[in-house]
């Protein structure tokens, strides 16, 4: 009976749903609610005309994360930890300060579009909404061992189904969809470039490289009889197919949801003549009098699944850079009382992001700030991560090389122009 069990158990590791991992759960936290409102946007103002950014974010999104994972993998240390070791502290020090600014400003904007979502569908006060979804999140993440809680992750990345199912409420016309695609039409005027500019920032987030990397040392550390493959490189080929299977697969799911969302307002939004969209729940409540009620809340329940993902990744992207800088404990397996500053610097940066709701920042005004700091963030801290990939003393000999390492600095010099568009005057 063991046997069998022990069978039944090794096929079903075999199954490639099972090998998905980080790379989904990581995916899905990039439509977050504030993603969710630059995808919104994208469409309402340009209709099918933006849908060509998510093919050519694809695959730059993916490298990316891709190299972050398998340096996670290969030495068993998140990124911060490894830019300690291989930078000055100047660096790590201003990457991981501003990581904790934007984040935080992120959840706020996060847990403002949650609540005032939730307030649509069920009617109660927003503000009394967000404060039990940032306690939920806490309470998950303080109280749930990493390998239970990263189950009910996989799960909420459902949610994201629901943009696909809004498209079945609407008439679509493929064809031009299909064009359009490939063959956009805009003038490449400052309103384009804006809106170019914040989905591709949107798509590649800092926080998603801290967090992948430390995903994969949080899995090894499950898994009691995995090592570094720096020290035991027979996994290797194994892991090393794992990755890629995980992070472009998740990257995949994440893009296409993201293409939906951008479709499904492009066909509602924009084809009624409503093009200014600033928040998710906006968006959602632009739905109704177009697509029906059953639009509505597909919508609604999608940000609310995905958010429930992105504040936790946001927070714990924050608290796994700051720990590993401070040499602190850290990980979502650990218990409470064994790492008290990594949950501290997750239960600030989510209180904090609750305060905001109470001052004169707006949710607007955060989710700008954020979009600036990730934008500034970003560029320095891929061509950190590249040069870490390729670092024989770093990766021994699995550093990164060849077309994965092109992609990753094509998908830099991307972010560097779209940081210097969104920097510029219009």
């Amino acid at each position: 009976m063991k046997l069998c069990r022990r069978l039944v158990w090794e096929r079903l590791r075999e199954h490639p749903l099972a090998r998905v991992g980080p790379g989904l759960i990581t995916g899905v936290a990039d439509d977050d609610p504030s993603g969710i409102a630059t995808y919104s946007q994208a469409g309402a103002q340009f209709g099918f005309n933006m849908l060509w950014t998510m093919p050519v974010a694809y695959p730059l999104m993916a490298a990316i994360q891709s190299l972050c994972a398998r340096i996670g993998r290969v030495t068993g240390q998140g990124l911060a930890a490894n830019i300690k070791s291989a930078f000055s502290p100047a660096v790590l020090n201003a990457v991981v300060l501003l990581l904790l600014i934007a984040n935080t400003l992120n959840i706020a904007a996060d847990v403002a579009a949650m609540g005032e979502t939730a307030e649509l569908v069920t009617g109660f006060n927003r503000h009394v909404m967000t404060a039990l979804f940032v306690v939920i999140t806490l309470l998950l993440q303080v109280l749930i061992p990493y390998h239970r809680y990263v189950a009910f992750l996989k799960w909420l990345t459902l949610s994201l189904l629901a943009y696909a199912a809004v498209l079945f409420t609407v008439h679509v016309p493929w064809g031009e969809v299909a064009l359009r695609t490939v063959w956009p039409k805009f003038t490449p005027n400052a309103a384009a470039a804006a809106v170019v500019v914040g989905v591709f920032g949107t798509t590649i987030s800092p926080y998603l490289f801290f967090w992948q990397a430390s995903e994969e040392v949080e899995n090894m550390r499950i898994d009691r009889g995995s090592a570094p493959l720096l020290q035991d490189a027979r996994a290797a080929r194994t892991e090393l197919r794992r990755m890629r299977w995980d992070t472009w697969s998740g990257m995949l799911y994440s893009n296409a949801a993201s293409y939906f969302i951008i479709l499904a307002t492009a066909v509602t939004l924009h084809a009624a003549g409503k093009t200014d969209i600033n928040t998710a729940a906006e968006a959602a409540s632009a739905l109704r009098p177009l697509a029906g009620n059953f639009a509505f809340l597909l919508f609604a329940l999608g940000i609310l699944g995905v958010g429930l993902i992105g504040v936790p990744v946001l927070a714990g992207s924050g608290a796994y850079a700051l720990c590993e800088a401070a040499g602190w404990e850290w990980g979502l397996e650990r218990k409470a009382t064994d790492a008290r500053g990594f949950y501290g610097v997750i239960a600030v940066s989510v209180l904090a992001a609750l305060l905001l709701q109470y001052s004169p920042v707006s949710p607007m005004k955060a989710l700008f700030w954020s979009a600036v700091i990730n934008g500034v963030v970003a560029v320095p801290l891929m061509v950190v991560i590249l040069l870490l990939a390729s670092k024989r003393s770093v990766m021994g000999r699995f550093r990164a090389s060849g077309p994965i390492v092109i992609l990753g600095w094509l998908a830099t010099l991307v972010m560097g122009v779209a940081a210097v568009r969104m920097l510029m005057p219009d």
